[in-house]
């Protein structure tokens, strides 16, 4: 128990300093660009973010699932491969970025070729954070991402004396090309970008499957974004994501927790098929439960003058939808739970099935709620839908462990056929 908790607080400590980085830039940024500038930049933060669920889902959840709590020289050999398929993922990816941005030319343009240019060792980076937390050095995760956020000091005071987008994205990916060759001398391990098609090869049963998880699962949340805008107004996904950033707290636990989850099922799962089920309710539970008193304190404790301090005219509508919001983000952190279990169980077809299934809930919900009541009834909504994909969700983590069971149980038998004969 010593270990998790361990473990989980480098999780927590990793992603707050992560949170922290992306709120710092942002804010500097914005203060130093226009508006069409820091449009520019958003589009090549986003466009990292879908970067960033690709690598994941085709170089690190595969890493997470199959090689957490190994002996060392297995990991060794199991990362440089993985942050070899990393560092692929951001070379193809960057190309793209740089073709598009030569073709549209302008302040966008120009972004996105200095992301393409950034792009692999942002990659590699983030690549090296999934695999510290897999073999149970989150320390060395958490140095990678100081690493980054001391970097990006002086980088970003450079590029704010003669401030454009591109100086800015070159500031803020630099630090991170910066971060990630430290934690390379960290682990002790040479990517082998040669071996990327072999660990593909090796893992596309979990790969591409988890890489089709990553993006749905981000592209509901946009569609829903955009569905609301169209049928409600722009203003209402202003006030729905004011009262998520009232919840920005909480999120910094559960993409914590994420960090650990799945590395943490798999050695449970490793011990006992039968603590697997016990290890995700309470990690689910406890998400929720957390979700739920970080949502009633913002409801009965926090004051009027101070929501209004921290989202000035949005708090007036923003306010209303704080339940709903809670509700939501307390079923999702529950969800997690059996998200974790089968990403253990490395059962990626059921685990895809169960995603497909919750983001469709989420994105019809969402937006109907958006069309029949605005911004409120698209809370209401995505409420519900989360509560409705719960089910789903254990549903498959049963039927996955079950399976599991089984299997176990053929393994067993086969085992005892040849030692029944020798008798």
């Amino acid at each position: 128990m010593h270990g998790v908790l361990r473990r989980l607080t480098w999780g927590l400590a990793d992603q707050a300093v992560t949170s922290l980085v992306s709120f710092v830039v942002g804010i500097v940024v914005a203060r130093s660009l226009g508006a069409l500038e820091f449009g520019a930049f958003s589009l090549a933060w986003v466009t990292y973010g879908v970067v960033v669920n690709i690598s994941r889902g085709l170089a690190t959840d595969p890493l997470a699932v199959r090689f957490s709590g190994v002996e060392h020289p297995t990991w060794r050999t199991a990362v440089a491969k993985s942050s070899g398929m990393a560092i692929v993922v951001g070379v193809l990816t960057g190309v793209i970025c740089a073709i598009v941005g030569l073709a549209l030319g302008g302040r966008t343009g120009s972004a996105f070729v200095a992301l393409g240019i950034v792009l692999p060792g942002l990659m590699l980076q983030d690549s090296w954070r999934f695999a510290f937390f897999a073999s149970g050095q989150g320390g060395k995760a958490f140095v990678s991402d100081i690493t980054w956020a001391l970097a990006l000091v002086p980088l970003l005071y450079l590029a704010s004396h003669d401030a454009s987008v591109t100086r800015f994205v070159l500031a803020w990916g630099g630090a991170g090309v910066f971060a990630a060759l430290v934690s390379g001398f960290q682990a002790g391990v040479l990517p082998r970008v040669n071996q990327a098609i072999h660990w593909l090869r090796d893992h596309r049963d979990l790969g591409l499957r988890y890489l089709t998880e990553n993006v749905t699962l981000s592209g509901a949340y946009q569609l829903r974004m955009y569905g609301l805008g169209a049928f409600a107004g722009v203003a209402s996904v202003g006030t729905v994501r004011g009262a998520e950033m009232l919840l920005g707290p909480f999120f910094i636990v559960l993409s914590g927790v994420g960090l650990v989850a799945v590395p943490e099922a798999a050695r449970v799962l490793r011990r006992s098929v039968r603590a697997l089920p016990i290890f995700c309710l309470l990690l689910g539970g406890a998400q929720a439960v957390a979700a739920l008193a970080w949502g009633m304190l913002l409801l009965f404790a926090l004051p009027d003058k101070w929501g209004h301090a921290l989202l000035g005219e949005v708090w007036l509508t923003a306010s209303a939808l704080v339940l709903p919001a809670t509700l939501s983000v307390a079923w999702a952190g529950f969800n997690t739970g059996a998200a974790a279990g089968l990403r253990a169980l490395g059962v990626a077809r059921r685990s895809l099935k169960a995603q497909l299934c919750a983001s469709s809930f989420y994105l019809v919900g969402g937006v109907t709620g958006g069309i029949v009541g605005g911004a409120l009834g698209s809370a209401w909504g995505a409420a519900c839908a989360t509560f409705s994909a719960s089910f789903v969700w254990w549903f498959t983590l049963r039927a996955g462990i079950r399976e599991r069971k089984h299997l176990e149980a053929e393994l067993d038998t086969v085992q005892e056929m040849p030692e029944m004969r020798s008798t």
